[in-house]
């Protein structure tokens, strides 16, 4: 999430305080890769709703694209299944370490920043004007 925005010129401190929980297959719990979490919440932030009553079907049809491809790419989205650990015990943990995995994940969140780009930037103007809301400075 932090690499999209940061790539489109947004910039605020809470972006990654608010990814935090996120990582790690959600806080250690078994959940999706945190790559594919901050994925969707780069697409929100770009194709998002601002209120309850604003159209969401651009996001939501970015976010299957994103999930799609990288299912294709990783054949899964969950945490424990990428990385062949549960990162929510110590044993788990240990060997996440022990493998150097951290820079398998690294190559999870490249991946996931590369396909959350691809997709942005293949939309016409029209369907990214939303992008051009939240970061006026960024040129198209």
């Amino acid at each position: 999430m932090l690499a999209v925005a940061e790539h489109m010129s947004i910039q605020n401190e809470l972006i990654p305080r608010i990814a935090t929980g996120f990582c790690g297959g959600l806080a250690y719990t078994g959940g999706n890769c945190g790559a594919v979490s901050g994925g969707i919440m780069a697409i929100g932030l770009l194709l998002g709703r601002s209120a309850p009553t604003d159209q969401k079907n651009r996001c939501y049809e970015a976010v299957r694209a994103f999930l799609e491809g990288f299912l294709a790419q990783f054949g899964t989205l969950s945490c424990p299944e990428l990385t062949g650990v549960d990162l929510g015990t110590p044993e788990g943990h240990a060997a996440f370490v022990e493998k150097g995995q951290r820079w398998e994940c690294t190559h999870y969140v490249d991946e996931a920043t590369r396909m959350v780009m691809e997709l942005l930037m293949s939309k016409p103007d029209d369907q990214v004007e939303d992008i051009k809301l939240i970061s006026p400075s960024h040129e198209k």
